[in-house]
């Protein structure tokens, strides 16, 4: 199969889809990889490396026109005149929050199949986890920053010092982002409460933390009990590939402290903080009722070369599926058929459907069409 990797466009995003060592794998196997130039320069890679690996370096046109381009975060509108029918994308989508695109892949007839759907038996995303675990530490790193005066903070160190109480870092959500931001807040020295809806899984975090962070349940009251405490709140939320709900609305807002400071971690799903919106590494905050609120959508871009390794390294293995067999790869990998959002212009995931209130069918009446 011939294979594209394009670089990607969106502001400030340094990843690359695959490392030269995933490249040569594939060539090794008798596929052919079209990288474009630079691809690999934002995350330290040269053009050089992908060559000696194997690939031909081209245009993005060229990279574009193989049977299956491999990226890291979805098409932008730029790109939307790239997909066509016999297009197999296989990259992170996020479509319950992107209306554009979610239509253009349908008229497109593209396959696309979404890192973040990918499924295995368990229910664990095995291809979100690696960038969860950086947008879970990178969380807490950009809350302490923009907790600094001079960027507009309330001027809080989060470890505190002998005499002086630390910061409080309250996340809404226990999962993998979640876990992530709460080793990292801890390790600063920050106070540390979790709330989320499963008991089991709270219960793993008082274990795994052996007491050191408090936990509560998920709900309306315990959150308005927080907030006017919190110094960092990191939005943690995740319904595979659906909508995340707003568990934060807009009038609670005024129960936080001045310049106090929310990352929503779940922003590139709409975001369980009502207030938030995408932002880029650019421009990446803006205050609501004077509360600081950061929404990059790709904030493991930041950090690219740890980024693009630890990506690469869940993805291959189902990149490698997909070259050796195309679509049957699906029939044979039940996790990546759950992974298929569109197909012939058909939507085929129902999370999606639900959140964009379009029509939708199984991957498997899709597959058999």
């Amino acid at each position: 199969m011939h294979i594209g990797l394009p670089k990607e466009i969106k502001v400030k995003e340094n990843r690359v889809a695959l490392t030269p060592g995933g490249v040569g794998t594939l060539v090794r196997r008798g596929h052919r990889v079209t990288v474009e130039r630079g691809a690999g320069l934002g995350s330290g890679i040269a053009d050089h490396e992908y060559e000696t690996a194997g690939a031909t370096l081209g245009t993005a046109a060229d990279a574009w026109a193989a049977e299956m381009v491999v990226k890291v975060k979805e098409p932008v509108a730029s790109e939307y005149g790239h997909l066509r029918p016999d297009l197999l994308l296989f990259t992170y989508l996020h479509l319950a929050a992107d209306r554009p695109l979610t239509d253009a892949l349908l008229r497109s007839g593209a396959a696309a199949v979404a890192y973040e759907t990918v499924q295995l038996e368990d229910g664990s995303l095995p291809l979100l986890m690696p960038m969860s675990e950086v947008a879970g530490r990178l969380s807490v790193q950009a809350g302490a920053y923009h907790l600094q005066k001079p960027v507009g903070g309330r001027g809080v160190l989060l470890g505190g010092v002998p005499g002086v109480q630390a910061g409080h870092v309250v996340i809404v959500g226990g999962g993998v982002v979640g876990t992530n931001a709460a080793k990292m807040a801890m390790g600063l020295g920050a106070k540390v409460t979790v709330l989320d809806v499963s008991h089991r899984r709270l219960t793993y975090l008082d274990d795994v933390f052996f007491g050191r962070l408090t936990t509560m349940m998920s709900s309306e009251a315990n959150i308005r009990a927080l907030l006017p405490e919190t110094d960092l709140l990191i939005g943690a939320v995740l319904i595979p590939g659906a909508r995340a709900p707003h568990l934060v609305t807009r009038d609670m807002l005024p129960l936080m402290q001045e310049s106090s400071v929310i990352v929503d971690v779940a922003v590139d799903q709409g975001g369980c903080v009502e207030t938030i919106h995408p932002t880029t590494h650019d421009a990446p905050t803006y205050l609501v009722d004077g509360v600081i609120h950061y929404g990059v959508a790709n904030m493991p871009g930041a950090v690219p070369r740890t980024s693009t390794f630890a990506l690469t390294n869940q993805t291959l293995p189902y990149a490698l599926l997909l070259a050796d067999h195309g679509l049957g790869a699906l029939d044979r990998n039940p996790a990546l058929r759950r992974g298929l959002n569109t197909l012939r212009g058909q939507l085929t995931y129902a999370g999606v459907a639900d959140a964009l209130e379009l029509p939708a069918v199984t991957p498997e009446a899709a597959l058999a069409g």
